[in-house]
Parts: structure tokens; C-alpha cells; sequence
């Protein structure tokens, strides 16, 4: 065992101190400007927020996948969402 304390910490690797929440804190009480707050989360990918649909793959289909995703610099998400919408004639 040790005797240091747990470390908390940020996505960004921050310590979380009893000042930096203290200073956070006082920011907070001030209020925000929304306009000036970042917009967070996945951008739109469509007209609305989407959905998750589980798929089944064959061993042959995903390593294809896996493939032309890292040759194309994409993800296998989006050639999946391009190939639905070619097949499906959905723009």
C-alpha cells in the first residue's frame, strides 16, 4: 500500500485541486455567456439525432471493412453509412 493520496484528474490530465474546483466554482457563480460556450457532443450525421443498429458481420466481411476504412482514412461507420445510402438511394 501507499500513502499517497488518489489523484483525481481532467479528461485533459489536470489534477483536480480544492483551488482549481474553488476557481471553478467562482467562474460558475458568475454566470456563462452561451454564446461563448463550445458546442459539444458528435456533430449530426443526418436530419436527426441517429440511432444505433447492431449488425452482424462474417470474419471475410469485417477484415474488408476494417480494410478499405484504413484506406480510405475513414471510419467503418461512415463507409457503412455511405454503402446503405448508395444501396437504399437515400442522399
Amino acid at each position: 500500500m501507499t500513502d499517497k493520496p488518489d489523484v483525481i484528474g481532467t479528461s485533459g490530465g489536470v489534477s483536480v485541486t480544492d483551488k482549481l474546483v474553488e476557481r471553478l466554482a467562482a467562474e460558475a457563480e458568475r454566470g456563462y455567456d452561451p454564446a461563448k460556450l463550445k458546442v459539444r457532443g458528435r456533430p449530426r450525421i443526418g436530419s436527426g439525432p441517429s440511432e444505433i443498429v447492431p449488425v452482424r458481420l462474417d470474419p471475410e466481411l469485417r477484415r474488408a471493412l476494417e480494410a478499405r476504412a484504413v484506406d480510405e482514412h475513414t471510419t467503418q461507420s461512415d463507409l457503412i453509412r455511405r454503402a446503405l445510402r448508395a444501396f437504399l438511394d437515400v442522399a
